[in-house]
Formats: C-alpha cells, sequence, structure tokens
C-alpha cells in the first residue's frame, strides 16, 4: 500500500514536470525553425533568423526600458504599500472598509473602462505619452496585490514585537529598520515578484497611456503571436521568460543580502 502511494505520487511529480516543460520544449524548438508542418515530429528545416532579429539593438533597448519601467514601478509600488498595509491591518479607523475597497478596484473594476478616463486626466496633466504617464498608470494593477500580500505577512506577525522594541526604548526609526522590515521580507519579495510580471507583462495601459511613444516589450512582442509568425513569437517568449525568472532571482538576491548585512551591522552594534 506503500509503495503504491510512493508509486502514484512519483507518477502524479512526472506528470506535473512533463507538462510545465513541454510548452518551453516547443517553443525552443520553434525559434529555431521556420516551419514546422503536420505529421512531422521535429523541424526539418532550421533557421536563426528570429536570434538574428531578437539580438537586433532596437529590440534590447526596448527590453532595458521595459526591465527599467517594471523596477521602477516594483519601487514604488513597496514604498506605498508597506505602510497602506501596516494601517490596513494593524489599526481601526473610519472609512477603513472604503479604502480597502478603494485599493482593491483596479482588481474588481474592469480595467479598460477606468483606463479611459485616466487617459483623459492625463492628457489634461501632460504626463501622457511620457514615461511618468506609464508608470503611475502601471501602479494601478499592482498596489492591490502588493498590499494584500504585505498585508497577510502584517497579520500573521500582528503588532507585538513591535511594541516590545518600544517597551525596550528603540525609536520609531530603529523598530521598523531592525524589527518590522526583517519580518517583512518574506512578502516584500513575494510582492516585488508580482508587482514586476504584472508591470513587465502590462499591455494595454502602457499602449494607451504611452500612446505608442513608449515601447515596451509586450507591445512588440503580441503582434507577432497575433500575426502567426511562431519563430518570432517564439523567441520573444522564451526572453520573456528569463527576463521575468533573472527579476525573480535577483530581487530575491538583493533583499536577501540586504537583509543579511543588516543583521551583521546590527550584532556588530
Amino acid at each position: 500500500m506503500i509503495t503504491m502511494k510512493r508509486n502514484l505520487k512519483r507518477l502524479i511529480i512526472d506528470l506535473s514536470i512533463i507538462i510545465l516543460i513541454s510548452p518551453i520544449l516547443i517553443l525552443i524548438i520553434w525559434a529555431f525553425t521556420n516551419s514546422w508542418a503536420y505529421p512531422e515530429l521535429i523541424p526539418i528545416n532550421y533557421s536563426i533568423r528570429g536570434i538574428e532579429y531578437i539580438l537586433n539593438m532596437q529590440n534590447v533597448k526596448v527590453l532595458l526600458n521595459s526591465i527599467l519601467i517594471s523596477m521602477m514601478v516594483v519601487t514604488i509600488t513597496i514604498l506605498i504599500s508597506i505602510p497602506a498595509a501596516n494601517a490596513l491591518n494593524l489599526y481601526e479607523f473610519k472609512g477603513k472598509k472604503i479604502i480597502e475597497i478603494l485599493i482593491l478596484s483596479p482588481i474588481i473594476v474592469p480595467t479598460t473602462s477606468v483606463a479611459m478616463g485616466i487617459h483623459i486626466i492625463f492628457i489634461k496633466l501632460g504626463i501622457a505619452n511620457n514615461i511618468l504617464g506609464v508608470i503611475i498608470i502601471n501602479l494601478l494593477p499592482c498596489i492591490p496585490y502588493a498590499v494584500r500580500i504585505i498585508g497577510d505577512v502584517y497579520k500573521i506577525l500582528g503588532n507585538k514585537y513591535k511594541v516590545q522594541a518600544k517597551v525596550l526604548g528603540a525609536d520609531k526609526f530603529s523598530i521598523f529598520r531592525y524589527v518590522t522590515l526583517p519580518l517583512l521580507m518574506p512578502g516584500i519579495i513575494g510582492a516585488s515578484s508580482m508587482c514586476f510580471i504584472i508591470s513587465f507583462s502590462q499591455y494595454f495601459l502602457t499602449l494607451l497611456i504611452g500612446g505608442g511613444v513608449i515601447t515596451t516589450y509586450p507591445m512588440i512582442m503580441f503582434p507577432y503571436i497575433q500575426s502567426g509568425d511562431r519563430t518570432i513569437s517564439a523567441l520573444y517568449s522564451i526572453v520573456f521568460l528569463l527576463v521575468s525568472l533573472l527579476a525573480l532571482i535577483l530581487i530575491e538576491l538583493t533583499v536577501n543580502k540586504y537583509y543579511k548585512q543588516d543583521n551583521i551591522n546590527y550584532k556588530l552594534d
């Protein structure tokens, strides 16, 4: 009976791995071929047309621009979300429920209807068709997720550690730096990862507010997917996956490095 359960568990794990890896393998094969017609199991003709196109300097600039925008969005989102999550989860005040609904509204209300109104306001303010407007509009879908993720950490931790540090004589800045921030790190890493993926993959909001002047990776990726050019589409998809994975790894390594260094400095003090 135990052996049977182990075999079943192993089978499920193997099937899950195959299901996850198969689409990526197909993308890699398509990236190096111009045609893959039925009933061929593997392509006959191979090409590096897609590689040459992806490595074009213009595409590289667009990719770097997209990463820069996404990292700025992540930074601003975290700076806004930490105090917001703290207030919503540790304090009671009038209008709390209304504020919670307003924060979550971007993922409840259809994005299209909201974005059209925001676009008109951005035009009047003079921040449409530039990078500032794109960064601000990308905050819209990111903040609800970040506040929710970091808020869950605040719910688990509660206020007890902050109170203990205050009783021991720590000031507000020291409490945040040495107590609250290290404890929030798992939530910050999770929220940063989620926000980067949301911002980096954003198409409609960036297209609308950027007006085609600010070009990001999804804006040059989706037309090839829609047109049926599978070679270029596959390569764009692979680069998209790699950048997202690398960004998640770098975010975690950077935050963990800061956390460890902060702990070392604290112990030396």
